[in-house]
């Protein structure tokens, strides 16, 4: 399995499930919890047939499947490791691989790597951990509801790329969230948790932007009918996902720019606030440079200085301070300077 480091909620390791879910328009059966042998004596070729594995630990169940279905060998560790989004043909099926994402906890997004093997009357789909957002999609085909119980293999992982791409919309809707509560912040007033909230959003969209971008070069070889596994008909299905897909990058383009625009405004105002402290300072200190000339002339203590013995000295030098101090305070106010 492969190790995420940075962004990845931690899971433990668990058991590895398999299902078959087999169909055409007449019958649905499925199949949970069954051996790798009887998921395979199993199989029907008249039938679409959806082999589902949750988790990737149990190394015969790989080679069983590798061994049925003649997968190549560099095809199973792109599997079992990490790897960016693809599209790959071999000779007897297509192979496509990408990240399903759940949702952000916190500085986290929760995701894992699904990968697909597509045959002429199979789709494998090999997932990291147990539980994904394919259920209702499920039930919709035991049910017999839309038209996928009517199509053949290739609609299927159609369906299945559909509900992926379509949570990504999920994910950058909490992202536009945080970015909107950030703006919030910075308005009331910045703090040094803004400054982290703001690099954290910039992590999340690396993150999405590997995750997207080269989905959308991956989706590109399945629209353009470079593959034999895509029929013609199902084309235009796939086409909708890619649009989507570009949808997303052109949302990830502008958030980018957005927090951009917030880490500019987060530092603008910090700058404003020291430009402000620095002129309430400035303006002290000016002020207090007449005074504190006169405090030193009258403190040098000279035998011969007649303001000494005078019996007004003392209140007439603090009330020509205090004349100095209030006339430049209302000089400045009038300025605007502060």
């Amino acid at each position: 399995m492969s190790k995420h480091k940075v962004t990845e909620l931690h899971h433990s390791e668990s058991q590895v499930i398999l299902e078959l879910i087999r169909y055409d328009r007449e019958q649905y059966d499925r199949f949970n919890n069954s051996s790798i042998q009887e998921v395979i004596n199993s199989l029907d070729s008249s039938k679409v047939n959806w082999i589902n594995v949750d988790g990737l630990d149990d190394k015969n169940i790989l080679d069983k499947l590798q061994e049925h279905f003649c997968l190549h060998t560099l095809l199973i560790e792109d599997v079992t490791n990490d790897q960016r989004p693809k599209a790959e043909e071999y000779e007897d099926y297509l192979f496509f691989t990408l990240k399903m994402l759940y949702r952000i906890e916190g500085s986290h997004i929760d995701y894992e790597q699904i990968s697909f093997v597509l045959g002429t009357n199979y789709l494998l789909s090999f997932q990291e951990k147990e539980g994904d957002m394919f259920d209702a999609f499920r039930e919709r085909i035991r049910l017999d509801q839309g038209r996928v119980r009517k199509q053949h293999t290739d609609y299927l992982l159609y369906r299945l790329l559909d509900i992926i791409v379509d949570n990504y919309y999920t994910i950058l809707d909490n992202i536009g969230e945080q970015i909107e509560a950030i703006e919030e912040e910075i308005e009331t007033g910045t703090t040094e948790n803004t400054f982290k909230q703001i690099q954290k959003l910039k992590k999340e969209l690396i993150f999405l932007r590997k995750a997207v971008y080269p989905l959308r070069d991956a989706m590109s070889k399945l629209v353009r009918g470079e593959t034999s596994f895509i029929r013609d008909e199902t084309t235009r299905y796939f086409a909708d996902v890619y649009d989507h897909v570009v949808h997303l990058i052109d949302s990830l383009d502008t958030y980018k720019d957005l927090t951009s625009g917030l880490m500019d405004i987060h530092i603008n105002t910090q700058n404003n606030r020291m430009t402000e402290v620095m002129k309430v300072l400035a303006v002290i200190s000016t002020i207090f440079i007449p005074l504190t000339f006169i405090a030193g002339v009258y403190g040098m203590n000279f035998e011969h200085m007649p303001e000494l013995t005078s019996k007004w000295g003392y209140p007439l030098t603090w009330a020509v301070m205090l004349l100095i101090g209030g006339g430049m305070l209302v000089y400045f106010r009038r300025k605007k300077w502060f």
